[in-house]
C-alpha cells in the first residue's frame, strides 16, 4: 500500500479497496467476455466462410475443363455461392481473376505460398487497413487456385461498441463498488465513531461517559473493556481531586491563622527592627500567594472532580468589559459600534475571573495590558493585548496548562503568581463552550494578543 494511501482514514482506506475490488472484477469478467465474444464472433465467421470456400471451391473444380481460359470464368464464378461482404480471386495458370478495388497484391503472401506447394490455408489478416478473413484452396485437378476473402469489420465494430459498453459498466461498477464501500465503512466503523465520541467527551470533563450494548460480541468485550478503563480513570480523578480538595480545605484553617496573626504583626509594624519589617514583608507576600493557590487549587479540583456548575444569567457583554476596564484603571477598551445590543447569557463570576485572571497575567509578564477590544461576527471574541515580549510558538499552547509560564517559568519567587491562572481560564471558558489562545498582534508590534472566544446564542433561542 503506497504512501499516500495509508495517509487516508480507515473509512477512506475501505472505501478505495472496494473501489479497486470492483475495479479489478469488472476488468476481469470484461476481459473475460470481450475475449470470449470475440473468439465466438470469429470462429462462427470463419466457419461459414471456410465451409462457403470449400463449396465454391469444388462447384468451380467441377465446372472447368482443360479448354478454359480466363475469359470462361466470370460466366462460372456469378453461378457460385456469394455471402455478403465476400469477395473472391481465382488464379488460372498465369492469369488471374481479380475482384472489384482488390489486387493479387492484397492476398497475404504466406497464404499464396502455401497454395504454390497445394496445401490450403487460411488466416486473418488485414487488407487495405480493414480485416479481412482469406481462405485459399488449389483446385487439384487444374494448375488454378481459389480464394476467399471475407470482410471482419462489423465484427470488428460489434467488438468496439462491446469495449464501448464494457468500459462504461466497469466505470459504474467501480463507483456502485465505491459506495457500496463508504457505506460499508460507515457501519463497520460506527462503534469506533462511538468509542472516539465518549473519550473526547471524557477529555472534554465528561467523565460519567459510557458505551451502550453493542449488537456484536467482539464490540461488547470492547466496550465493555472501554468502560472499565473510564470507570478506573473517574475513579482515580476523583480520588485526586478530593484528596486535592481536602488538602485545600485542610489548608486553609492554618493558613486563617497564620494571616490573622500577620495581621497583628502588620498592626505594630512600627516596633519591629528594619530587618523584622523586611521578614514581615516576604512573609505577607507568600502568605498572600499561598492563600490564592489554596483557592485556586480549590477550584481546580471541583472542575476534575466534575463538580464545576456555572450559574448563567444575561450579562450586557459591553457594560460588562466598560466595568472591567474601568477597574484597570489605564486600559482603553474598543467597542463596535452596535456592542450595545450583544447579550450573552454566562456566568458573571466566573467571567470576571477570567479577564482578571488575563489581566493579571499581562501585568506579571507582559508589562501591564495596553488594550482590551470586543469584536463578533459568528461568535463573540474579546481580546487583551500587551507590550511585552510575547510568547513564542512553541510555548503558545503549554502556558495555559498548569503550572506552566514558558519563559517565565523562572521567575516563579518573585512574581507572585500560582500558575494556575490561564489554566483556570481554559476550564472556565471550556464550561461556557468557549475557548482561548495566545498570538501575534496583528499591527506588528511586539506583545501579546489573548483572544478570548465564547459562542453567541441563537436566533429564536
Amino acid at each position: 500500500m503506497t504512501d499516500a494511501t495509508t495517509r487516508l482514514g480507515l473509512g477512506a482506506q475501505i472505501s478505495v479497496m472496494f473501489a479497486i475490488g470492483g475495479l479489478f472484477i469488472s476488468v476481469l469478467l470484461g476481459g473475460m467476455t470481450l475475449l470470449l465474444t470475440r473468439q465466438q464472433l470469429l470462429d462462427t465467421r470463419e466457419d461459414a466462410a471456410a465451409a462457403m470456400a470449400v463449396s465454391n471451391a469444388t462447384r468451380l473444380s467441377n465446372q472447368l475443363t482443360p479448354d478454359s481460359s480466363i475469359e470462361d470464368l466470370p460466366t462460372i464464378v456469378d453461378s457460385l455461392t456469394r455471402i455478403e461482404g465476400g469477395q473472391r480471386i481465382i488464379r488460372l495458370a498465369d492469369d488471374w481473376l481479380l475482384a472489384p478495388e482488390l489486387d493479387r497484391a492484397d492476398l497475404p503472401e504466406l497464404l499464396v505460398a502455401r497454395l504454390a506447394d497445394r496445401h490450403s490455408g487460411q488466416m486473418l489478416a488485414r487488407v487495405r487497413g480493414e480485416p479481412r478473413f482469406v481462405v485459399g484452396i488449389p483446385l487439384a485437378a487444374f494448375d488454378a487456385d481459389y480464394y476467399t476473402i471475407s470482410d471482419l469489420s462489423e465484427v470488428e465494430r460489434t467488438l468496439d461498441d462491446l469495449r464501448f459498453v464494457l468500459l462504461g459498466t466497469g466505470a459504474v461498477t467501480t463507483i456502485l463498488a465505491a459506495l457500496l464501500g463508504s457505506w460499508a465503512s460507515r457501519r463497520t466503523l460506527r462503534p469506533l465513531r462511538r468509542v472516539r465520541e465518549a473519550a473526547e467527551a471524557i477529555a472534554g470533563g465528561r467523565l460519567d461517559t459510557r458505551l451502550g450494548a453493542q449488537a456484536d460480541p467482539d464490540l461488547d468485550r470492547l466496550s465493555d473493556s472501554f468502560n472499565e478503563m473510564a470507570e478506573a480513570l473517574e475513579g482515580r480523578i476523583q480520588r485526586d481531586a478530593r484528596f486535592a480538595s481536602d488538602v485545600s480545605h485542610e489548608l486553609r484553617s492554618p493558613l486563617t491563622t497564620l494571616m490573622a496573626g500577620v495581621g497583628v504583626l502588620e498592626s505594630r509594624r512600627g516596633e519591629l527592627s528594619e530587618r523584622s519589617q523586611t521578614a514581615l514583608d516576604l512573609l505577607v507576600a507568600d502568605l498572600e500567594r499561598f492563600n490564592r493557590l489554596v483557592n485556586d487549587l480549590l477550584e481546580i479540583s471541583g472542575f476534575d472532580a466534575g463538580m464545576a456548575a456555572l450559574d448563567l444569567a444575561e450579562v450586557d457583554i459591553a457594560r460588562f468589559l466598560e466595568a472591567t476596564a474601568r477597574g484597570t484603571g489605564r486600559v482603553p477598551l474598543r467597542l463596535p459600534d452596535d456592542s450595545s445590543s450583544i447579550v450573552i447569557v454566562a456566568d458573571k463570576r466566573r467571567l470576571a475571573r477570567v479577564m482578571s485572571n488575563l489581566l493579571d497575567n499581562a501585568e506579571r509578564y507582559g508589562g501591564g495590558a495596553t488594550a482590551m477590544a470586543l469584536e463578533h461576527d459568528e461568535s463573540l471574541r474579546i481580546i487583551v493585548e500587551d507590550e511585552g515580549a510575547g510568547v513564542p510558538v512553541r510555548e503558545r499552547e503549554a502556558i495555559f496548562e498548569r503550572f506552566s509560564r514558558g519563559s517565565a517559568g523562572g521567575r516563579r519567587t518573585d512574581d507572585g503568581g500560582t500558575g494556575l491562572g490561564l489554566s483556570l481560564v481554559v476550564e472556565d471558558l471550556r464550561l461556557h463552550g468557549g475557548r482561548v489562545w495566545v498570538e501575534d498582534r496583528p499591527d506588528g508590534r511586539p506583545g501579546a494578543r489573548f483572544v478570548l472566544e465564547l459562542p453567541l446564542p441563537r436566533e429564536g433561542s
